[in-house]
């Protein structure tokens, strides 16, 4: 064999070598298509299903702020109708209060008059017995007195009628403005009650308009994974 010829094999058998091994890496370095294609299948549905996932995670905050802005309208509407009701319950005992001065004055005055009547009532008697005893019994004067004890005791008994009715009255007028009073604590209580789940539901509100728009984000984000996740997908069936 000559030595040409043992050099020509030499030099096939590396040129044969190296077009082996360089095979051989380029399949280690770059994967079939075929994967490349079902993995992007596999990234879409994922992306999919997050999609899915946060669409109803959105939905369901917005659901949640409709509600709340619901609540916080029946609330302020409800601390409105308390503040009138306070007003209304502010008007009536103030005019308790003036009946039961008039109650009380009225009360007063017919108490005076009763004492007076009486102090007549007692003047007639006196009168009446001396007279009896000056004059007779069936004696003019006499006559004169018990007309005028009877009078004054009528007086006296209507007097006393008037003085029941007064009492009457003011008990009743006290029993209203008491009654309104506690309208009142209990009016307050509501409209105190009622700020407090205005409060509460604003600060709900907040929080799910924060949550809605974390949600909507990811959407938005899963949104462009899926566009590029089909992208990939397209290109790769092209490259197949």
């Amino acid at each position: 064999m000559s030595t040409t010829g043992v050099f020509r094999r030499i030099t096939l058998g590396v040129a044969f070598a190296g077009l082996v091994s360089g095979g051989a890496w380029a399949q280690t370095q770059d994967p079939p298509p075929q994967q490349d294609v079902q993995q992007d299948k596999k990234d879409i549905r994922s992306d999919k299903k997050d999609l899915n996932r946060d669409r109803a995670d959105r939905n369901a905050d917005q659901r949640d702020i409709n509600k709340d802005k619901q609540d916080v309208r029946n609330d302020k509407k409800d601390i409105r109708q308390d503040n009138r009701d306070i007003r209304n319950d502010k008007q009536d005992v103030a005019k308790d209060n003036r009946d039961i001065r008039k109650d009380s004055k009225d009360l007063n005055h017919d108490r005076t008059d009763r004492n007076a009547d009486q102090r007549d009532i007692n003047h007639d008697k006196t009168q009446l017995a001396k007279d009896d005893a000056k004059f007779g019994a069936n004696s003019t004067q006499a006559q004169t007195d018990r007309k005028d004890l009877h009078q004054d005791r009528v007086d006296r008994n209507k007097d006393q009628q008037d003085i029941n009715k007064d009492k009457t009255d003011l008990s009743k007028d006290r029993t209203d403005r008491n009654k309104d009073v506690r309208d009142v604590n209990h009016d307050r209580a509501d409209r105190n009650a009622d700020a407090k789940d205005l409060h509460d539901d604003k600060k709900d509100l907040r929080a799910d308009r924060k949550d809605r728009n974390k949600d909507q984000k990811d959407i938005n984000k899963d949104k462009k994974d899926l566009h590029k996740d089909r992208t990939d997908l397209r290109r790769d069936r092209h490259h197949k």
